[in-house]
């Protein structure tokens, strides 16, 4: 009880210190937004440990070196303050969640579709309502720009409303005709489903997630980012509003080997991860272990082709959004520019000249258009990728350093001259630094976009759109968007192949994801 108090006392001090500093938020919402994570203290009872473990790394291009920690920590990127450290679960805290969890399964999937739709409907509801203070949270945990943040929940709100209206469509039984009296696929839910998910985009992708799994009938542990804390606890607060049962959607704050015994328990049925290659190819090998179905979203090198006979202004602009947006920090974000040879000058000239024009600073001012790098780590790792760049021969036309100021903010930059072998091209750069490449033909521009070991998501500008279409079969990616900027749809699969993982969310592939198709045949 004396853990507890503290731990309230505390999380509501730093939300004043937040919202006093950086907001006109009032005393009394602040007291309330406090209130609401008091409740969510339940899962800190434990002192504070010394047991240390080895992160998951839940961005795709988290530094080499494994990291040691202890706790999941706020530590605000725009000025490298911490605010808030939380401690680790117990071992039999955990244990007591997963058996919570199995026993609200055997409930929860027996409730009607129209039960589930409508708690979702009003999740969506809550995401709308409380845009902004979530988007401060998430502006303070990891540095995304207040105004991307706030529309990052409020897409959170889209993928809830597609699946509360659309999966008990999506999963109705399918009659098959075969030599039986009646046959048919039906789908049902798996259970358990313990879910990884990264700091980059901290309600987004849990959402997305969550929302085509429950509605599918299971039940959710969501291991988030150490890095997001706050974010994680204010997500699963969100779903007790939402009327969801407190053993339907828990939030752990576990280490990787707790991640392993998880993934080891009979109870758990399958994983999900968003996050490093490093950490998928951990996961995936537990997953097969085990047994366990698991879907990887790992990290992407994608391209952005700009053939002869782009709009060039229309292509520029995209793509000064799609290597700043989240300060780069994305795995669908475009990374190499490959360019046809007769535009190559012409495109150069025009995006170092707006990409000059980008607005970073405080990510807490609404008209600031990049914030900083989410980590100090991450942001050396970035700058290490650009100078071995360099000393291989590349050119840097703008930026190629951090910014002379507290924080993680990193110049948005741009590389020419780039060819295979270099870092900014072998490698996933994760950060804003726009690697430019010039290609002599389509077909070579094609062949050089292939040349990763990624295959996510890529982009290609051309006003011949039949051209195009023909190109983006040639393309080895799970996602090619012609004269336009890669994003996730809740109507559309998103995933990718190759080193990028496999499985889709989103659409109704996502929504199979975690169901166990079943045939039942009858003479």
């Amino acid at each position: 009880a004396e853990y507890m108090g503290a731990t309230a006392t505390s999380i509501f001090h730093l939300l004043f210190m937040l919202f006093s500093r950086s907001t006109s938020l009032s005393w009394r919402a602040a007291r309330a937004a406090s209130n609401r994570l008091h409740v969510l203290s339940r899962q800190l009872r434990a002192p504070s440990c010394a047991r240390s473990f080895i992160r998951l790394e839940s961005s795709a291009s988290a530094p080499s070196q494994q990291h040691v920690t202890t706790q999941y920590s706020t530590v605000n990127p725009a000025t490298g303050e911490t605010l808030h450290n939380f401690p680790l679960l117990k071992p039999s805290q955990v244990d007591a969640m997963v058996g919570a969890a199995a026993d609200s399964f055997e409930t929860y999937r027996q409730t009607p579709f129209e039960e589930r739709a409508s708690k979702f409907q009003t999740l969506a509801d809550l995401l709308e309502k409380r845009a902004m203070q979530y988007g401060k949270l998430i502006t303070m945990e990891m540095g995304k720009p207040i105004t991307a943040a706030a529309a990052e929940v409020k897409k959170c709100a889209t993928v809830c409303r597609y699946y509360a209206e659309n999966a008990e469509r999506l999963l109705q039984a399918e009659v098959i005709p075969t030599d039986a009296t009646r046959s048919l696929v039906k789908f049902e839910p798996l259970g358990i489903i313990l879910a990884i998910m990264p700091w980059n985009f901290p309600f987004w992708q849990v959402l997305r997630f969550a929302a085509p799994a429950m509605m599918a009938g299971n039940v959710v542990l969501m291991k988030h980012a150490w890095n997001v804390p706050l974010c994680a606890l204010a997500i699963e607060e969100l779903f007790e509003d939402a009327n969801f049962k407190s053993n339907e959607y828990q939030n752990i704050f576990v280490s990787e080997a707790q991640v392993e015994t998880l993934m080891a328990d009979p109870r758990v049925k399958a994983v999900t991860l968003t996050g490093s290659n490093r950490a998928g190819s951990a996961v995936g090998a537990l997953a097969g272990r085990n047994n366990k179905k698991s879907v990887l979203e790992l990290g992407g090198s994608d391209p952005f082709i700009v053939l002869a006979d782009a709009d060039l202004n229309k292509a520029v602009q995209t793509a000064v959004t799609a290597r700043t947006q989240n300060a780069g920090q994305s795995c669908i974000a475009s990374k190499r520019f490959i360019l046809e040879q007769p535009i190559a000058d012409q495109f150069t000239q025009m995006f170092v000249e707006e990409m000059k024009k980008v607005r970073v600073g405080d990510p807490m001012n609404e008209s600031t258009q990049m914030g900083p790098v989410a980590r100090p780590d991450l942001l050396q790792a970035l700058h290490k990728q650009v100078v071995a760049s360099q000393e291989k021969g590349a050119k840097v036309l703008l930026g190629g350093s951090k910014l002379n100021q507290p924080g993680c903010f990193y110049s948005p930059t741009v590389v020419a001259d780039v060819k295979p072998g270099m870092p900014v091209f072998d490698e996933e750069t994760f950060g804003p630094v726009a690697a430019l490449v010039v290609a002599e033909s389509a077909n070579e521009a094609v062949a050089l976009a292939n040349r990763t070991e990624f295959g996510l998501g890529a982009t290609i500008f051309t006003e011949d759109r039949e051209k195009g279409e023909a190109l983006a079969g040639q393309i080895d990616s799970g996602m090619v968007f012609i004269n336009g900027m890669v994003k996730s749809d809740p109507r559309l699969p998103f995933g990718g192949v190759k080193a990028s993982g496999y499985g889709r969310e989103c659409s109704h592939y996502g929504l199979k994801e975690f169901v166990n198709i079943k045939t039942v045949w009858m003479q």
